[in-house]
């Protein structure tokens, strides 16, 4: 059994009795509806399914709140790279020559050359010109946009209310019916959460708060100290802060969410391709392993339980990569510090502290046999570090190391340089200058061993007494 939960969401392929309890059986911990999704009656005949034939399981429902969407449409249009596309805030139109969107006001707050993004940033679009309520675009790619897609524009600030009428229905309609958590969609800060708690007016449902934009993450905790849950919706989140940077976000949310105690729920793509495969990628199963070892409570599955051919199977694929992380961790968290290279380690850790502490801005490291390059690059100091070499082929292959720049001294003995001669041949071969601070590693062959010391250098000056000194095979 695994402590970390499965959010399955419930849609179309899943909405039967059968489904659910296979769903169950096979590990899923949390029930989500996505209020964007279909209407209210549908929803409420759900949530009864749900809890006749598994009423111990939790529910979420995610209301839309400030995200724009498409609305329902009754054609989706396609459309090729550098084709119009026309978004228009008039909801009389159904997608055949216009596509509405759900803020009615968006055409007041685009310009032309303003981009836009659809379904988690899959397909867009460049505003090309306003006329009245409609919003003229030129596609940036092909693909087709659907009916209830988000919509992002990262580039300006929409200005729009902390609730919007929807909000307050749908936050009735889960008082009423009794759901477990309700999410809420670009929190920005605590007084978004609060407002949301107002209209509870009570202990439940209980507030998942969706970090999924710039704002979000400025004001992470103190969204943090204001929630139930965090979740973490890596598609939003991906097109309004850059693709690049998700994961270093999603690690960042989770630390924080942990130190307020709060649980996170990881969503979006986590077996995407097992919507129309039996199999995940080794990709999602690598996302999905370090989520959990970062910290996260849950992991969640949208179109892959809601419209996806192999619900079940995602839900039971992802018990078993959780069992595999969880069962990793422990088994760290119960390992004895390995012996091999303990001493060597200390010297790398030694490194990375004093460096820290008296503002280095590179560390110099010399070895002939690159040993204690290796461990000080190994340490991820956050610092340059400049490899010392005596040995050309050494110096090729010590360049896969993170951070590391070699450099080829042709001296018999490096260890006969003196720091300020050390530091000018650098200086020479263009690796550092007479600004920088750095931590010197120096060797000195003794018997079958090194005695290393450890001293900081200000550009050509005087060395600064020894500070450290440890043993390390050079």
């Amino acid at each position: 059994m695994t402590s970390t939960s499965i959010v399955a969401t419930i849609g179309p392929a899943t909405r039967n009795a059968a489904a659910l309890q296979q769903l169950h059986a096979a590990g899923m911990s949390v029930a989500r509806l996505n209020g964007s999704h279909a209407d209210l009656n549908w929803h409420r005949e759900t949530i009864q399914l749900l809890r006749t034939v598994i009423p111990d399981v939790p529910i979420l429902l995610d209301i839309p709140g400030r995200k724009i969407r498409t609305t329902l449409l009754a054609h989706e249009p396609s459309f090729a790279e550098g084709e119009e596309i026309v978004l228009t805030t008039d909801a009389d139109y159904r997608g055949h020559d216009k596509v509405p969107v759900n803020y009615d006001e968006l055409h007041l707050k685009l310009r032309p050359g303003v981009s836009i993004y659809a379904d988690d940033g899959t397909l867009a679009f460049e505003v090309i010109g306003i006329s009245g309520r409609d919003i003229r675009l030129r596609a940036k790619a092909g693909g087709t946009l659907r009916s209830r897609k988000g919509i992002n524009v990262p580039e300006l600030d929409l200005g729009r209310s902390l609730l919007t009428p929807r909000d307050e229905t749908m936050v009735a309609f889960c008082k009423e019916t009794g759901v477990d958590f309700v999410g809420i969609s670009f929190v920005e800060g605590a007084d978004h959460v609060q407002a949301i708690r107002n209209l509870i007016n009570g202990a439940s449902p209980r507030i998942v708060a969706k970090v999924e934009n710039r704002g979000g993450l400025d004001h992470l905790e103190e969204i943090a100290a204001a929630s139930d849950v965090i979740m973490i919706d890596r598609g939003d989140l991906s097109v309004e802060t850059g693709l690049d940077e998700v994961s270093v976000h999603q690690k960042r949310i989770i630390q924080v969410a942990r130190q307020y105690a709060r649980p996170v729920i990881v969503a979006t793509e986590l077996l995407h391709s097992m919507i129309d495969n039996p199999l995940p990628t080794k990709a999602e199963i690598g996302d999905i392993t370090n989520a959990i070892l970062d910290g996260a409570a849950a992991v969640m599955l949208s179109g892959e339980t809601a419209i996806g051919k192999y619900p079940v199977l995602c839900v039971s694929r992802l018990r078993s990569i959780a069992t595999a992380a969880e069962t990793y961790a422990q088994r760290q968290r119960e390992a004895r510090p390995a012996g091999l290279l303990a001493k060597e380690r200390e010297f790398a850790q030694a490194i990375r502290l004093l460096a820290h502490s008296n503002e280095v801005d590179k560390v110099v490291v010399s070895s002939r046999t690159g040993v204690a390059a290796r461990l000080v690059a190994m340490e991820r100091i956050g610092l340059p570090v400049i490899a010392i070499t005596d040995d050309a082929s050494l110096a090729r292959s010590l360049r896969l190391l993170p951070g590391t720049t070699p450099v080829v001294l042709a001296r018999d003995d490096l260890h006969a340089l003196d720091a300020g001669e050390l530091v000018a041949a650098l200086q020479a071969h263009g690796v550092v200058d007479e600004k920088d601070t750095l931590l010197l590693g120096r060797f000195s062959a003794t018997g079958g061993s090194a005695h290393t010391w450890i001293q900081t250098h200000q550009g050509l000056g005087l060395p600064l007494p020894l500070v450290a000194q440890s043993e390390v095979e050079a």
